[in-house]
């Protein structure tokens, strides 16, 4: 059995595989994911999992050297914003309008959509290295 915290086979696939500069997003549960982008849907119900706790997990598998959140999620919680660099404080972070944040999503590995409802939480982790 894993001794990492990640039990779910295709989320722990898809992060295996990623590569340098590779792209992973989780979404919340509104987020339009492009119909030739792997969709990795955690959701439940409303709230469950939560955007945090999903990224939490994601935090402790993943290498990421950079990250990309919407200018939007900036202006209207700020908290959130402060939670996600919490969780990758040496990862350099960019902003983006939320229309753009959506059209970067064609280009990443997989969207992983979680049971979120918080307006624009969604970020893109940017992969980077062990070494």
């Amino acid at each position: 059995m894993k001794k990492t915290p990640l039990l779910h086979p295709e989320l722990s696939h898809v992060i295996a595989r990623m590569g340098h500069t590779d792209k992973l997003v989780v979404a919340d549960a509104g987020l339009p994911i492009p119909l030739d982008v792997q969709r990795i849907d955690l959701a439940l119900t409303p709230g469950i999992p939560s955007f945090l706790d999903t990224l939490r997990v994601i935090a402790g598998e993943l290498a990421v050297e950079e990250f990309m959140i919407a200018e939007e999620l900036q202006e209207a919680n700020p908290a959130l914003v402060e939670a996600i660099q919490a969780l990758f404080p040496e990862a350099k972070m960019f902003t983006l309008r939320h229309a753009q944040l959506k059209v970067i999503t064609g280009s990443a590995r997989a969207v992983v959509r979680t049971g979120e409802t918080t307006p624009y939480a969604n970020v893109i982790l940017i992969s980077g290295v062990t070494f």
